[in-house]
């Protein structure tokens, strides 16, 4: 192998994006901002890297093993490269921002870095956009900002969407309500995990007649709402939580009368750190999901160990998937610039929308140099200071 093709060799998981790929997903990003802000959610941005304490407590402890670290040698302390914006936002809430009036809607984006891929997310390097609602406890924030991702998607062009509802605590709370010990515990949660139904059964007793209920209690929303208020026995948070998703569906369908819902009663993979109701948006024909999101505590544990945090709901969304689902770019006009153009020529070109390319050096063949540089259009410095552009044969 040549040493320059070594040398241009990236990890796994990371790539290059080129043009016009690149000015594409910068343009859908820009989309999904000014989508965020124009319903009130003020972007904040924090640093890449933060000390390690911060980064990792409370919440953040659920990303820990996908962190990089590095050793910061001014202060000799160790700091993480984030891999989640979730808990840096939730941290300026907190802090930086705990005297703002709440609700507080906070918008962000940008880059984020993980040690390794997943089989679905083999990319290690990906920029996330989002919003988090910071001290509402009402179901109108979790409808609101479940809306809020699927409007904000729709609007980018992608298509054929549909939110998967979740509720990560209902299965912890039965554990604790049912007083399970620890192996009955580990394989409750391996058989909800491979909705093993069986293996359900095999559990015996209450246990087996309320996780196979929750199991069944998952499909289409409507069904599976109706399937998980029929339950008898639930602990009390866990009716709390039914109830919560029966205000939060109505809502949805008034908002977002086009998104197809689904509920799992029993998934809790990815939503480590949720506290409650929490989703995961997809599209048809798009490999793996646009983003995920839910309740959770904002800045837990960054007072103390006892520290709380607030009541929050919010979403990310991972720009690489949401470009899978995004309509193309649209051909860019571009005009060519012979090196003897007058420059008044090419800002009133510029402002009345086109995109121009100047030429360097004097060129016999203007229309073959614009088109060899990609251009779709010249103008000829002969026509004098009024030239139009014209169309490359």
């Amino acid at each position: 192998m040549r040493a320059d093709a070594t040398n241009s060799l990236l990890p796994d998981g990371l790539r290059d994006v080129l043009p016009p790929a690149a000015a594409h997903e910068s343009a859908v990003l820009r989309g999904l901002l000014d989508h965020f802000h124009a319903q009130s959610f003020q972007r904040v941005d924090p640093p890449l890297v933060e000390f390690e304490d911060s980064l990792l407590s409370g919440p953040g402890a659920a990303t820990a093993a996908h962190t990089f670290r590095l050793m910061d040698p001014v202060s000799q302390r160790m700091m993480g490269v984030r891999a989640d914006m979730t808990v840096q936002v939730a941290r300026i809430a907190v802090s930086r921002l705990a005297k703002q009036p709440r609700p507080l809607r906070l918008s962000y984006a940008g880059q984020t870095l993980r040690v390794r891929g997943a089989q679905l997310r083999p990319e290690r390097q990906v920029t996330q956009a989002g919003c988090e609602i910071i001290g509402a406890t009402s179901p109108a924030a979790d409808a609101e900002v479940i809306a809020l991702a699927a409007n904000a998607l729709s609007a980018t062009g992608v298509t054929g969407l549909s939110v998967d509802i979740a509720l990560p605590t209902l299965a912890p709370q039965l554990f604790e309500a049912l007083a399970l010990d620890g192996q009955t515990r580990a394989n409750a949660r391996a058989a909800l995990d491979r909705r093993d139904a069986a293996a359900i059964r095999d559990l015996g007793g209450e246990a087996a007649r309320l996780f196979g209920a929750l199991l069944d209690a998952s499909g289409r929303a409507d069904g599976a709402l109706s399937a998980l208020q029929a339950i008898d026995g639930l602990p009390s948070d866990g009716a709390a939580e039914i109830a919560r998703l029966s205000a939060v569906l109505p809502r949805l369908a008034a908002s977002v009368p086009d998104l197809a819902v689904t509920v799992d009663a029993v998934e809790r993979r990815g939503f480590e750190y949720q506290s409650g109701l929490s989703f995961t948006l997809f599209a048809k024909g798009v490999r793996g999901e646009l983003g995920r999101g839910g309740r959770y505590h904002a800045g837990a544990g960054i007072k103390g160990p006892d520290d709380a945090g607030e009541p929050a709901t919010g979403f990310s969304l991972y720009l690489d998937s949401v470009m899978r689902g995004v309509p193309g770019a649209r051909a860019e006009q571009r005009c060519f610039l012979p090196s003897d153009h007058d420059p008044e020529s090419g800002r009133r070109l510029r402002a009345a929308g086109w995109i121009t390319l100047a030429g360097l050096e004097p060129v016999g063949d203007i229309a073959a140099e614009a088109k060899r540089l990609g251009c779709t259009h010249f103008i000829n410095t002969a026509d004098g200071e009024h030239a139009v552009p014209h169309r490359i044969p």
